[in-house]
């Protein structure tokens, strides 16, 4: 399997690992190219939650990463992060779902930690910081350019949309070229120890703790009622309106569906659905996006006509956008029904990601 190479001299690299295979693949590639590597694991995981969910493996995780780190004799330090996971993520997630909004807590954690407070703890004689996210890097007229991964399904710009030119500047990408079948089977030829480990699906950070276990150890449950918006009847009961997000359809419970969740009423913690067919004809095509981070310095578009990205995932919408004053007016070709206040908005100009915006 032919792999691409960085061009340039041998550097001092900044390795991020979770433990995963992504990143333990990216090392590699990085050790076969001849730079010198310091491995880094950030410790975030709150004993708390540890305790009370029992899930978070992060002591199967760092057990991966120092045989991963072993086996190519490279050096590892384990930074201690949870002050500033807990006051940036964990607050900013917690503050959005009280106010009935949809936060992204992997786009702060990008911005904040992985690529903000962990620069706090390294010297200046690191010439870049390598992660195995799936995302590619070109320098183009004096800015450096955030493009979509080849493996659509992987991408993962949209979670790196937070990102400025300063931090860009200083990153590595190694694997954002490749499939994740390829990756897959570089882990199966280098015979790695993460080569069969299952991709984790937990909230930023906390591996195998799920998003629901999170809210619940931080928010509790709080009982209230379903009801159908167009006949004002209770159809059943929710456990918190902090659970649920707007376009919602599975996990409600409810039969005689699909339902899909279209509001929150906070006062009354009640959740109001809708059937499929008055669903769909309350989908919307406009939005409002405020707090907008463009990546490049000079944001130059083609025309007003790009594709944004509303969640995680291989799904763009063409879509049109037009500034009023601090925001954004975007409108879509196609109506979305899980629009959701607080969610991000990410924009693209083909495989360029031009940054994000909080969704108003």
């Amino acid at each position: 399997m032919v792999v691409d190479h960085y061009e340039g001299s041998r550097m001092k690299i900044a390795m991020l690992l979770s433990g995963g295979v992504d990143s333990s693949v990216a090392l590699r590639l990085l050790a076969e190219e001849g730079h010198d590597l310091r491995a880094f694991y950030l410790k975030v995981w709150l004993e708390d939650e540890v305790a009370a969910l029992g899930e978070c493996p992060w002591e199967e995780d760092l057990g991966y990463v120092r045989s991963s780190c072993e086996q190519l004799d490279v050096a590892l330090d384990v930074i201690p992060l949870q002050k500033e996971y807990l006051d940036t993520v964990i607050a900013y997630a917690l503050d959005e779902l009280r106010a009935g909004r949809t936060p992204s807590p992997d786009i702060m954690c990008n911005q904040r930690i992985k690529f903000g407070a962990f620069l706090d703890h390294l010297d200046s004689s690191f010439d870049r910081i390598a992660s195995g996210h799936y995302a590619q890097l070109d320098e183009a007229g004096g800015d450096v350019l955030l493009k979509r991964a080849p493996d659509p399904v992987k991408d993962q710009t949209y979670f790196l949309s937070n990102l400025v030119q300063a931090q860009l500047r200083q990153l590595l990408f190694p694997i954002g070229h490749l499939l994740k079948s390829d990756v897959r089977q570089l882990a199966a030829d280098f015979e790695l120890p993460t080569v069969d480990r299952k991709d984790s699906q937990g909230i930023c950070f906390l591996g195998k703790v799920q998003y629901r276990d999170f809210i619940q150890f931080h928010l509790g449950e709080r009982r209230g009622n379903i009801i159908d918006r167009e006949t004002g009847k209770t159809l059943g009961e929710h456990k918190g309106y902090w659970f649920h997000t707007i376009g919602q359809r599975f996990g409600l419970g409810l039969s005689g569906g699909p339902w899909y969740v279209v509001e929150k009423v906070l006062n009354d913690n009640a959740i109001l659905v809708s059937h499929q067919q008055q669903n769909d004809g309350r989908q919307r095509s406009t939005f409002d996006v405020h707090h907008m981070n463009w990546i490049s310095s000079n944001p130059v578009f083609k025309d007003s006509e790009l594709q944004v990205k509303l969640r995680h995932g291989p799904e763009c919408t063409s879509c049109t956008i037009r500034p009023q004053g601090d925001r954004l007016k975007v409108e879509l070709a196609q109506p979305d029904s899980g629009i959701a206040a607080g969610q991000h908005a990410v924009f693209y100009d083909g495989d360029i990601c031009l940054g994000g915006g909080v969704i108003g």
